[in-house]
């Protein structure tokens, strides 16, 4: 499936943000929907997931309690919510899918197979 990514920007500390990512082909049930981001000399990072069907989300330590993730089956469109920023959350997010994992919720990158062009985050202080 082809992913397409929006909803970034500049935003000061403590704002908020809504990423969107639209799915052009199909999201089966059992694919994992996840954000990813990366800063500019580092590694991509895990931020949070989704079960596609389920709906059952998980989150990396560093957004727990402040970002959400949702989903949209009849808009084949996964989001996240962004509260609470902060600069450290500066970076390029990319939407990205896992094709049937069995249940398990991979936080490395390398496991997705179709991914977003990406939106910049830039978080001032």
């Amino acid at each position: 499936v082809q992913l397409q990514a929006s909803g970034g920007g500049l935003v000061q500390s403590g704002g908020s943000l809504r990423l969107s990512c639209v799915g052009s082909g199909p999201i089966f049930a059992r694919d994992v929907m996840s954000w990813f981001r990366q800063d500019t000399g580092k590694e991509r990072e895990f931020v949070a997931a989704i079960i596609w069907r389920s709906g059952k989300k998980s989150y990396a330590d560093s957004s727990q309690g402040r970002f959400t993730i949702s989903r949209d089956a009849a808009e084949n469109a996964v989001y996240l919510q962004m509260n609470s920023l902060r600069p450290e959350d500066t970076a390029v997010y990319y939407c990205a899918a896992d094709r049937d994992p069995g249940g398990v919720v991979h936080i490395r990158p390398d496991e997705y197979e179709d991914w977003g062009q990406g939106t910049q985050v830039t978080v001032s202080s």
